[in-house]
C-alpha cells in the first residue's frame, strides 16, 4: 500500500456542484472496493498522527458574544483551535 501525503494548500476547494452530488449520494452508492477492510490487526498496529502546525501565541480582543459563540460551539477541539480553523478557512476561500 502506498501512502500519499498532500499539504492542505494542495487540495483544491470542493465545488458547490460536487458537494451537492456527495450530499445526495446514499451510503449504498459509495464504492469502497479500493479500500481494504480494517481488522483487529490493523488497529493493533495503528498509530495516531497529529498535525503539529507552527503556531504563535498572541493576545487579541474580540466581542464577548463572539468568544462565547466559539466556546459554545467548540466540541472535541478547544475554542482557540476552532477560531484558527475558521480563520484558515476564510483565508483559503478568499485568496
Amino acid at each position: 500500500m502506498t501512502t500519499v501525503r498532500k499539504h492542505i494548500d494542495e487540495i483544491p476547494p470542493m465545488s458547490e456542484e460536487r458537494a451537492k452530488e456527495l450530499e445526495a449520494m446514499s451510503d449504498e452508492d459509495i464504492d469502497y472496493s479500493d479500500i481494504p477492510p480494517l481488522d483487529e490487526e490493523f488497529f493493533k498496529k495503528a498509530k495516531l498522527v497529529k498535525r503539529k502546525p507552527r503556531t504563535e501565541q498572541i493576545s487579541i480582543r474580540v466581542d464577548t458574544e463572539v468568544l462565547e459563540w466559539f466556546k459554545t460551539h467548540a466540541q472535541e477541539k478547544g475554542y482557540q483551535t476552532l477560531i484558527n480553523d475558521v480563520l484558515r478557512t476564510y483565508i483559503k476561500h478568499n485568496s
